[in-house]
C-alpha cells in the first residue's frame, strides 16, 4: 500500500469559502471586481490594523512591480535586493529595465544584513548611482532587522517595498509585517497560510496610495464614457470569486497561524539534543513569526557527515516532501552578473539548510512519519 504525499506546504481551507464562492456565482459576480474583492480588502485592513489600506491584486509579484513603479523605478535605475529570496522579489525590478542590486544576509534572522546594504548604498552612491528603493523581505515569516533598516532608509531618503508575502501574521513589536514599509507586499498563493487559489495585495500607507495601485493594476483607465489610456496599465485586480475565497480564509487566519507554530515547536522538540542541528527560530522577544515554514540548518561536521541531503532524501522515499533553503539570487544564472554585496551567509544557508513540512494542515499521524524517518536518519 503506498503511502499518503506529506506535503511541504497545502492549502488548508476553512470551511466557509464556499459561501462566499457560491454567493458569487449566484449573483454574477465573477469578474476581477465586485464584494467579495471588497469585503477581502476590508477584512485584510482590520487585520493589519489602523490606518492601513490594502489593494487586492493577482499575485505578491505583481503587487512588488506596482510598488517599485510608485516609487520612481525605472530603466537604468538601481534597486537593493536581497539575495536570499524566491525570484518573485527581484523579477520585477528587471521587469522595469532596472538593475537589483544583491544583498547577504545576516545569520539570526536569515534576512537582509544591515551591514552589507550600508556597504551596498555608500558604493553604489559613490559609483553615482543612488538606489531608488530597498527591498527588503520577511523570509519564511521571520521579521527582518525591522529597526536597523528602516532607520538607514529614512536617513538616506530611500523608499522601503516591504516584501511580506511569507510574512501574514508575523509581528514586530506587536505591530504586524507588511506595515513598517512605504509599500507592504502580501501573497495567497497555494501555500502560503491562507490562499485565495493565486492573489496577493499591496498594504498602503494612504488611501491615494491604494487608488493608483487599483487604477494601474485595472489597466490604467481614464475617466471617460469610453476607453481611455494615459499610460501604460496592467491586468493585476484579483477576481471576485478568488477574493471570495479569501473571505473564507480570514476567518481562520489566526489559528493557522497558531497550527504552523505547533509544527515548529514539534521540530524543535523532534531536533532537541542532535548535535549540528539547528532549528531556525527567533533571537529576539520582540520577534513573533508566523513560521510559515519550519526550517533548519544542518552541520555535517557535527552530525557525523550527515547531511541536509541525507534527511531530505530518507523524506522523499517515505512521501514527505521537503526543500531546500532558496537558492539565493546572486548564484542564479538570471543574476549572476549582477552586483552582490555581503559574504556567504546565504550560500552557507543554502547548502545546509532544509524547509520541513510545516502546513496547517499537518496531522498527528503525519508528524509520527516524519520523526520515524528523522530518528531512523539519527540512528535514534
Amino acid at each position: 500500500m503506498s503511502l499518503d504525499k506529506i506535503w511541504l506546504s497545502s492549502p488548508h481551507m476553512g470551511g466557509t469559502e464556499r459561501n462566499y464562492v457560491t454567493e458569487a456565482f449566484d449573483t454574477n459576480w465573477v469578474a476581477p471586481l465586485g464584494p467579495n474583492v471588497t469585503g477581502f480588502e476590508k477584512d485584510l485592513e482590520a487585520y493589519q490594523g489602523e490606518n492601513t489600506h490594502v489593494a487586492a491584486l493577482s499575485s505578491g509579484t505583481a503587487a512588488i512591480h506596482l510598488a517599485l513603479i510608485q516609487a520612481g523605478v525605472g530603466p537604468g535605475d538601481e534597486v537593493i535586493c536581497q539575495s536570499f529570496t524566491f525570484c518573485g522579489t527581484t523579477n520585477p525590478v528587471q521587469y522595469l529595465g532596472a538593475t537589483p542590486i544583491l544583498v547577504d544576509s545576516e545569520e539570526q534572522t536569515w534576512n537582509m544584513c544591515p551591514v552589507a546594504l550600508k556597504e551596498a548604498v555608500a558604493d553604489r552612491i559613490a559609483k553615482g548611482k543612488k538606489p531608488k528603493a530597498i527591498l527588503a523581505v520577511h523570509l519564511y515569516g521571520m521579521p527582518y532587522r525591522v529597526e536597523e533598516i528602516h532607520a538607514f532608509a529614512k536617513a538616506n531618503q530611500i523608499p522601503v517595498i516591504e516584501d511580506s508575502a511569507e510574512a501574514l501574521g508575523s509581528t514586530y513589536k506587536g505591530q504586524k509585517c507588511g506595515t513598517f514599509g512605504d509599500y507592504g507586499i502580501l501573497s495567497f498563493n497555494g501555500n502560503k497560510i491562507i490562499t485565495t487559489s493565486g492573489g496577493g495585495a499591496m498594504v498602503c500607507p494612504t488611501k491615494e496610495v491604494k487608488d493608483t495601485t487599483i487604477f494601474l493594476a485595472t489597466q490604467a483607465r481614464d475617466e471617460a464614457p469610453h476607453y481611455q489610456h494615459s499610460q501604460v496599465g496592467y491586468n493585476y485586480r484579483l477576481s471576485n470569486i478568488s477574493a471570495g475565497i479569501g473571505r473564507g480564509q480570514m476567518q481562520v487566519l489566526d489559528k493557522h497561524i497558531a497550527l504552523r507554530r505547533g509544527m515548529h515547536h514539534f521540530y524543535q522538540e523532534l531536533f532537541n539534543g542532535i548535535a549540528g542541528v539547528r532549528v531556525h527560530a527567533a533571537h529576539d522577544p520582540a520577534v513573533f513569526s508566523n513560521h510559515w515554514l519550519s526550517a533548519i540548518v544542518v552541520d555535517p561536521s557535527l552530525t557525523g557527515g550527515i547531511s541536509r541531503e541525507d534527511i531530505r532524501l530518507a523524506l522523499d522515499k517515505q512521501h514527505i516532501e521537503s526543500r531546500p533553503l532558496w537558492k539565493p539570487m546572486h548564484l542564479q544564472p538570471l543574476c549572476k552578473d549582477f552586483p552582490y554585496y555581503g559574504g556567504k551567509v546565504a550560500e552557507t544557508l543554502f547548502e545546509n539548510g532544509l524547509c520541513l513540512p510545516s502546513g496547517s494542515n499537518l496531522t498527528e499521524e503525519d508528524r509520527g512519519r516524519i520523526a520515524v524517518v528523522v530518528r531512523g536518519v539519527f540512528g535514534l
